[in-house]
């Protein structure tokens, strides 16, 4: 028997679905995806089908067991599987991925309440596990790039992102260009970052999200980047960090993720600037060169606080 919503007005109503939305999100990470696996192969085409799906596979048997309707017909278990996908090094033992898809799908998302209670990313979630509880394959698995098809060659001296922080070391233009369509070492998702922005810019103008998060995290790692550098007050180092590991897959993709955000855009600017705070002191003095994953983390534990105390203007004052 239906149930009768009594809410307060304005009544705003739109056509976006929440499936809608995941099928625009999926079409925004296509370009990073097969770049992705273009560069590192069939090992990183492995990866995110086993992520994928497992993912809705957890969610479909979470939902039979616990006796309730199975809704990853909405999208959002791929998205969470394929977002852990590309945040993973393309060389990691294959079971790996469904382990994080299990702890991110059912543990993170489907304990709280599924799709909307979640209050930490499910996919940065079950990415930090991973790191913690296998931290080894997850930090000695990555790949040069267009080896993985016929025999992959690992790479065992430091990440563009560990020489980004050397005083001694100043990236040449060929650095850029590499760092820009993906002719690096890195995760699967993360070494393109024009295809990156590419995909951050058309979530931008179908309007699945606000400038508000990218460019308050974005612009505080390149300010902070820039000023706290080794070597000195350093734009062009600031800016080749940019480029580096997960910052556009972050701000864009994980950073906006409507439960684990701030409501209001004054909250949002907040968030988006604590994220880059702590993501900048990671990369600059902690014991890993990459802090996103951990920065956003950490930054969604404080939306509640941020939603208390920053309240967006109420509609029609």
């Amino acid at each position: 028997m239906p149930t009768n919503v009594i809410t307060p007005s304005p009544h705003i109503r739109t056509s976006n679905s929440v499936g809608r939305i995941m099928l625009l999100v999926i079409v925004a990470l296509l370009p990073a995806t097969a770049l992705g696996v273009y560069y590192f192969g069939l090992p990183a085409l492995l990866l995110v089908l086993i992520s994928v799906s497992s993912a809705i596979l957890f969610e479909a048997a979470y939902k039979m067991l616990a006796r309730k309707p199975i809704t990853t017909s909405d999208g959002s278990a791929a998205i969470t599987g394929l977002l852990l996908a590309l945040t993973l090094p393309p060389g990691v033992p294959l079971w790996m991925p469904a382990v994080g898809s299990f702890f991110a799908v059912v543990v993170v998302k489907q304990i709280f309440g599924g799709l909307g209670h979640n209050f930490l990313n499910p996919a940065l979630a079950g990415r930090a596990v991973l790191a913690v509880s296998f931290a080894l394959p997850m930090s000695a698995s990555f790949f040069r790039p267009l080896s993985g098809w016929a025999s992959p060659d690992s790479i065992t001296s430091p990440t563009p992102l560990a020489l980004a922080n050397d005083a001694v070391f100043s990236p040449t233009s060929n650095d850029y260009i590499n760092a820009l369509i993906g002719n690096i070492s890195g995760s699967v998702g993360e070494v393109s970052a024009i295809a990156l922005l590419a995909g951050g810019v058309f979530l931008l103008v179908v309007k699945v999200i606000s400038w508000h998060i990218p460019v308050s995290f974005i612009a505080t790692v390149f300010v902070l980047s820039a000023f706290l550098h080794p070597a000195g007050f350093s734009p062009g180092h600031a800016a080749y960090q940019l480029l580096l590991g997960g910052l556009f897959l972050g701000a864009f993709f994980m950073a906006t993720d409507y439960p684990t955000s701030p409501m209001g855009p004054a909250g949002k600017l907040v968030f988006g600037t604590g994220c880059g705070i702590i993501t900048a002191m990671f990369r600059l003095y902690g014991g890993f060169p990459e802090g996103v994953a951990y920065a956003i983390l950490l930054m969604n534990l404080t939306v509640p606080l941020i939603d208390r105390f920053i309240r967006p203007r109420v509609f029609g004052t």
